[in-house]
């Protein structure tokens, strides 16, 4: 782990310690329940990024029990939630290489019942993203006005990549394959008051 602050310390884990670890930590998912639906570490927490804020004292108060360590699918998202939580005084970990490398050592991931597999929120990005520069380009060829959609995506790439955000990934983050079951909220209340009270 590598100190940030005085007080809060940030840091990552690899799929193998985290592994050897499990019964000293507390994981937190932040990815989307679709995402989340699909196939997630036995045990793991959800909080999707987006409810993020809206969980920091149930985090917190986890926090204080048991080492959180973060986890999304590759690693980017729970890197910027574990940067968060350290910016309100909340040490956390970061699954490096994500759900994706925990996979690809054997660990099993949990589905649930009835869920079918969503693409990973950067796959949804990638696919999006060059889904529209192609659509402006051929669009461009009767209409060149059009490849100003191209121009576009590109330049929301770039400040994505400046500012360490993904406006995208928040757009498909509503669509209803990523937003997974219907009684979401509720499983989230449910998440909260059980990472309030007795973190495991």
């Amino acid at each position: 782990m590598s100190t940030t602050s005085s007080t809060t310390t940030t840091g990552s884990l690899d799929a193998h310690e985290a592994h050897r670890r499990l019964a000293e930590l507390t994981v937190v998912d932040v990815r989307t329940p679709g995402e989340y639906a699909s196939g997630h570490r036995p045990g793991a927490h959800h909080v999707p990024l987006d409810q993020l804020a809206r969980a920091l004292p149930a985090l917190s108060a986890a926090a204080g029990r048991r080492e959180l360590l973060v986890v999304c699918a590759s690693g980017v998202r729970s890197a910027g939630a574990v940067a968060t939580l350290a910016g309100h005084g909340i040490p956390a970990a970061t699954l490096t290489g994500g759900t994706a490398a925990w996979s690809r050592l054997g660990h099993a991931l949990e589905r649930e019942a009835g869920a079918r597999t969503v693409w990973a929120m950067e796959r949804q990005v990638r696919l999006a993203a060059g889904t529209l520069v192609l659509a402006g380009l051929a669009a461009g060829r009767l209409r060149p006005a059009a490849r100003l959609l191209s121009a576009g995506v590109a330049g929301g790439l770039v400040f994505s990549a400046v500012t360490d955000t993904c406006g995208m990934a928040r757009a498909l983050a509503f669509l209803p394959h990523n937003r997974g079951r219907t009684d979401a909220a509720d499983a989230l209340e449910a998440t909260l008051e059980t990472l309030a009270r007795h973190a495991g």
